[in-house]
């Protein structure tokens, strides 16, 4: 397994990242484990999830398959989409972001997050209060890095500069869809990430299943 710096950072991470999204749902628990575990032996160290993913049952998955092997492991997830019935339960708030965290930390039984992302733009929340929240967390120790899942250029910029002019944490990655049959990163966000020294984590890598041959 061949590893690379993520971004603007000193974090290392295998140059493939196990995706979560389905376990729980079309992934029964026990092959989830035995997936996760045969990843981490074959020297992966990257995973990602998302609260919002089975409706928590991902994260709780996945924390339970690391319990013992957490030293090993780059573990990201990711905060934004509707996860209650209330108003205040989606977002990018201080408040969304505070109570989303707790909960991610408690399903991934874990005390902190390595990669702690946001999973697409928020149109209602200023990004001044996202970011020094975000930048709370980092503080704190409970969540180490932070990135974003999704981000046009220019939400990606407006992020950059809040943080780089305020001198507060700032994105070292992002998660696009991006494959040989979905191209639009490379018009301005893979630009953008070479000029800011962002990582790019790609989803749907094989076009989900399409380039496999999949369907016909």
């Amino acid at each position: 397994m061949e590893y690379k710096v993520l971004g603007k950072s000193g974090l290392l991470v295998s140059e493939l990242c196990l995706g979560t999204m389905t376990f729980g749902k079309e992934v029964n628990e026990s092959d989830s484990i035995k997936m996760i575990h045969k990843f981490l032996d074959e020297g992966g160290n990257f995973i990602d999830t998302a609260d919002v993913y089975v409706g928590g049952e991902s994260e709780r998955i996945v924390g339970k398959a690391i319990k013992e092997r957490r030293s090993e492991i780059v573990l990201a997830t990711k905060v934004r989409m509707r996860v209650g019935p209330h108003p205040n339960d989606f977002g990018y708030s201080r408040r969304r972001i505070m109570e989303g965290v707790e909960q991610s930390l408690k399903r991934l039984n874990t005390v902190y997050i390595d990669l702690y992302q946001l999973h697409v733009w928020d149109n209602i929340t200023p990004i001044e209060e996202t970011i020094r929240t975000l930048d709370d967390l980092v503080s704190s120790g409970k969540v180490r890095y932070i990135g974003c899942s999704n981000f046009l250029a220019w939400q990606m910029m407006k992020a950059l500069a809040y943080s780089d002019y305020h001198n507060l944490v700032r994105f070292i990655s992002v998660q696009p869809q991006y494959s040989l049959i979905n191209r639009e990163m490379d018009r301005e966000v893979l630009p953008l990430c070479k000029e800011e020294n962002v990582g790019v984590i790609p989803w749907a890598p094989i076009g989900g299943g399409f380039l496999t041959g999949k369907y016909q």
